[in-house]
């Protein structure tokens, strides 16, 4: 039986509940992490977190939070350090989208994806970076995406989060390079999670992946060599538009 690759590693993963999160825990699982799992809904996270312990996680905790709400992602930090020695890895993935024309875009519209996009990861990275910087060891994943490079119309909020997402790991991979930590940035085309399944949208008629291969592709990030980083990944169907966007 081959070893498994993230025996023993520690790994955060925001939005765990379903989706992308789910997919990357459950392929984590697989390779024996310790995983801590959260999003907004605790009945997902349970089921998510058995799924991890059949799949092979040597412990999958829960902690929901609304990582918009600082107090919550402090508290999920602190409730991760009374648990673990180390975090090994950290997968921001926990995200929004609203949209619509920019002239008809609301306030709150735009700070929703904002604050849990953008606001969201960086609080994450740096309670990260105080925890791994000290032990001169670990990675950092961001879920970006292709709108952050192909933009459609009617996606400012989300475009411009992902955009940012881009520069935020830029500047964590430039920080803690002398600190033993690597930072990446994973962006998706179309993803068949569940909320793009029977939506109605034409754009969810696209060509799609599965959340799997998604998440063996977050698994290879995480899995190499501590001195290799893959600073950026673009994956999506073959199909898809996205050079040009044709």
């Amino acid at each position: 039986m081959a070893e498994q690759k993230l025996r023993g590693k520690t790994a955060l993963i925001t939005g765990a509940g379903r989706g992308i999160g789910k997919g990357i825990a459950i392929a984590f699982a697989r390779e024996g992490a310790r995983l801590i799992l959260t999003s907004r809904t605790p009945e997902e996270l349970v089921e998510a977190a058995a799924e991890c312990i059949e799949a092979g996680a040597l412990e999958a905790i829960t902690c929901p939070a609304d990582l918009s709400d600082e107090s919550q992602l402090l508290e999920l930090f602190e409730f991760a350090r009374a648990r673990f020695e180390s975090l090994d890895l950290l997968v921001n993935n926990a995200g929004a989208f609203d949209g619509g024309p920019l002239d008809e875009l609301s306030t709150e519209a735009w700070d929703k994806v904002m604050n849990l996009n953008v606001r969201a990861p960086f609080l994450c990275t740096r309670e990260a970076l105080k925890w791994m910087k000290p032990k001169q060891s670990g990675r950092i994943i961001n879920l970006g995406s292709i709108a952050g490079s192909r933009v459609r119309p009617e996606s400012a909020a989300y475009s411009a989060s992902k955009h940012a997402i881009w520069g935020l790991t830029q500047v964590t991979a430039l920080e803690g390079r002398e600190y033993g930590v690597t930072c990446c940035c994973l962006k998706p085309g179309n993803i068949a999670v569940e909320r793009r399944m029977n939506s109605g949208n034409p754009i969810d008629d696209e060509p799609m992946i599965a959340i799997e291969d998604i998440a063996e592709v977050a698994l290879l990030m995480a899995t190499l060599p501590p001195t290799a980083l893959m600073l950026e990944a673009t994956v999506l169907p073959h199909r898809q538009l996205y050079v040009g966007r044709g």
